[in-house]
């Protein structure tokens, strides 16, 4: 498609200094300047060859996201084992700085994800109806909840309250389509795209990846001014415009960000109160301020048969699930961090992953994936959802890395001989994914599993409205397969802080 050229070259560093402006607040990051330190040439200068440097030095931070400064933190539980699985011991470990939704994912949100999905999948109704909430996890053979069956995703009284029935792969998804029309809006309001939601239909709708690899042009109205002799080219990612992914916390984000210590400096910064029990200062599920005093903090289970106190006098004020933004938010922000609703993570479950994971940005499930190339060295065509194409890493092109060895990374160092490694680095067994002898899926009848952790065992955590108030401590934590889904489960979405840690405020 020929684009046209918008504006002189001469605007663009000017352009590019306007926009650097957006997402606020100064690091400190000192300025590239305009001339190469070197070389001595000068930056975006069509005479020198055209080396476009970008003005930008600030991520801008995303619709619904709270900066989280990182730093380091005491991880694990710092209550009683009462289940004496031994299971998250403590360790102290570092976390970057990142972003992490306000609140949960509501309905009205996830309903605006299947309203897209209708109207772009109209010839591919199983799009839309994988991406359905299970909204039969409401039900119980002793109780009656078919009114939550029939209303509480659908109805505008329900609008503001958590979306629960997600597994572990809608939630996932849904970060993913978050991303591209967050990405899409932003396009849009720089000129970039003209908004054309009535014409993408099917593997022709805006997707972040497609468009960078010149696989989208649907609305394209113009580019940026080349200084290569291009005339005018793509936005890439090197010119800051565009946000990296949403996707799912890790554990390690989520607890650091539901723990909140930024509040608990005490005398100096370093000296840190950091086994408090809920995400508020102190160890009680009460306010202790003199307007709110004992009111809970949180919406949780206080007993047997107690859900919500009694008439006149409700306690927590939420039956089920409540609006996300109830009660009081943490340091950091955050609400209901504690309690409403479980929230899933990235993580694969192992109970010894306090002790194998790295102690800078824990996590356990990388599996590292290539994004696939034809014999020319060129992107192959993206899928029917309009989607980039990967792969898995092979064996040989990870066989002079010394960080690691294989793609499947998922059961590296979990205590079982499959994924042990020698001295050198080398596997002692062939570990295909999925297929580890103490975590195994099993064959397709379940002969061979000797565990109920498997490698879709995926870590939830913050306890939810039918639990007590044992699970709302961050550092408490328990799995559940990543197809299944509940009705006091659902998520909130997370994004990498790129540049300074102590970001923009």
């Amino acid at each position: 498609m020929k684009m046209k050229l918008l504006f002189p070259i001469a605007a663009f560093v000017s352009l590019a200094l306007i926009l650097s402006s957006c997402g606020g607040g100064s690091t400190g990051n000192a300025d590239v300047g305009t001339h190469s330190a070197a070389t001595g040439w000068m930056y975006n200068e069509v005479e020198n060859g055209g080396f476009e440097v970008s003005s930008y030095n600030e991520q801008k931070t995303g619709p619904g996201l709270v900066f989280i400064e990182g730093g380091a933190f005491q991880m694990g539980r710092v209550e009683q084992d009462v289940s004496y699985s031994w299971n998250n011991l403590q360790r102290r470990v570092t976390v970057s700085s990142f972003y992490m939704d306000e609140t949960e994912v509501r309905n009205v949100d996830y309903l605006e994800y299947l309203h897209w999905l209708r109207r772009v999948f109209v010839d591919m109704p199983q799009v839309y109806q994988e991406a359905l909430p299970d909204t039969l996890a409401w039900r119980r053979r002793l109780a009656y909840n078919e009114p939550f069956v029939e209303y509480y995703f659908r109805s505008p009284m329900y609008y503001t309250y958590p979306v629960v029935g997600v597994n572990w792969h809608q939630a996932s998804k849904f970060c993913d389509w978050r991303t591209d029309r967050v990405n899409e809006q932003l396009l849009v309001d720089e000129g970039i795209l003209r908004f054309t939601p009535e014409d993408q239909s099917g593997a022709e709708n805006f997707n972040t990846e497609a468009y960078l690899a010149g696989q989208y042009d649907l609305g394209v109205e113009t580019g940026l001014p080349s200084l290569s002799g291009e005339g005018e080219r793509r936005v890439r990612m090197e010119d800051g415009i565009l946000l990296p992914k949403y996707q799912l916390p890790t554990e390690a984000e989520w607890e650091y960000a539901a723990l909140a210590l930024l509040g608990n400096s005490k005398d100096s910064p370093e000296r840190i109160w950091s086994h408090r029990l809920y995400p508020w200062n102190g160890h009680y599920l009460r306010k202790d301020t003199k307007k709110e005093l004992g009111r809970f903090m949180a919406n949780f289970k206080r007993g047997r048969g107690d859900m919500m106190g009694v008439a006149g006098a409700l306690n927590d004020n939420g039956s089920i699930t409540v609006p996300v933004d109830s009660y009081w938010p943490n340091d950091f922000g955050l609400y209901c961090m504690a309690g409403n609703v479980n929230e899933w993570v990235r993580d694969v479950y192992r109970a010894s992953s306090s002790q194998d994971v790295d102690d800078f940005n824990p996590f356990r499930g990388n599996i590292f994936m290539v994004k696939e190339k034809d014999e020319d060295g060129s992107f192959v065509t993206k899928d029917s959802l309009g989607r980039m194409k990967y792969r898995l890493m092979t064996d040989a092109e990870s066989e002079n890395r010394h960080n690691y060895r294989r793609a499947y990374n998922v059961n590296y160092k979990d205590g079982d001989i499959q994924s042990s490694v020698t001295d050198d680095g080398d596997w002692l067994g062939e570990d295909e994914p999925g297929s580890s002898r103490m975590y195994g899926q099993g064959d397709e009848n379940g002969i061979g599993m000797s565990s109920l952790i498997t490698d879709k065992a995926r870590v939830y955590k913050g306890g939810g409205w039918r639990d007590k108030a044992y699970w709302l401590v961050p550092g408490n934590r328990r799995f559940l397969d990543e197809n299944q889904s509940s009705d006091d489960l659902g998520f909130r979405c997370s994004m990498v802080r790129l540049g300074s840690p102590s970001g923009n405020r």
